[in-house]
């Protein structure tokens, strides 16, 4: 699965991705001119009118040409989409892995375990109420999603470059959080 993906982001098959990606962005912007329930409902509709207009072009050619009638979605009803005991186990084991881990950091981000981290997270959140402002979240997810298609491609064409300024960029991020953590009562040097 994890390859799969990687494989999509990295436009190794470019039909495959430019669909996926098409998609999702057009969903994307029907969502900004129409409610939810209407992008879903006309979704829906497209499909089922798709699937309909299969399954009566093939019932047509079984009648003209008095051939063996082959339901062209069998393959797909004979799928067994049930979760064993075990499959559901795990994904609810790794749900609870991830919810526990994020209430964890929350705390201790909230409770002000390091003071420095929770200053950072006060900054992050301070900046999220401009950018907030300036966008609604439905246009931050388009840029998202347009990021998480392009910028693995660019990353991987240019990654010298790129790692060259990022290297100087946490530089300068490390030498300023010691400054400021050396400045801060209460915070802890973090061990590297």
């Amino acid at each position: 699965m994890g390859w799969k993906v990687i494989d999509l982001l990295y436009w190794e098959d470019v039909k495959k991705t430019g669909t996926l990606f098409g998609a999702i962005v057009l969903i994307l912007f029907s969502l900004t001119q129409f409610s939810g329930i209407s992008v879903l409902a006309y979704l829906t509709l497209s499909v089922l009118s798709v699937t309909i207009s299969l399954r009566l072009y093939t019932s047509g050619l079984h009648l003209i040409y008095k051939t063996q009638e082959v339901h062209p979605f069998q393959v797909y009803l004979d799928l067994d989409i049930n979760l064993s005991q075990e499959q559901l186990r795990k994904y609810s084991e790794t749900l609870v892995l991830y919810l526990t881990s994020a209430i964890t950091h929350l705390r201790r981000l909230f409770l002000v375990e390091d003071l420095l981290d929770s200053l950072k997270f006060g900054v992050l959140l301070w900046l999220m109420t401009y950018i907030g402002a300036l966008f609604n979240g439905l246009t931050l997810t388009i840029l998202v999603v347009v990021a998480v298609f392009i910028v693995p491609l660019v990353y991987r064409k240019h990654k010298a470059q790129i790692n060259q300024y990022l290297g100087l960029v946490r530089g300068q991020i490390k030498d300023f959080t010691a400054k400021i953590q050396a400045k801060l009562p209460g915070s802890k040097p973090k061990a590297e």
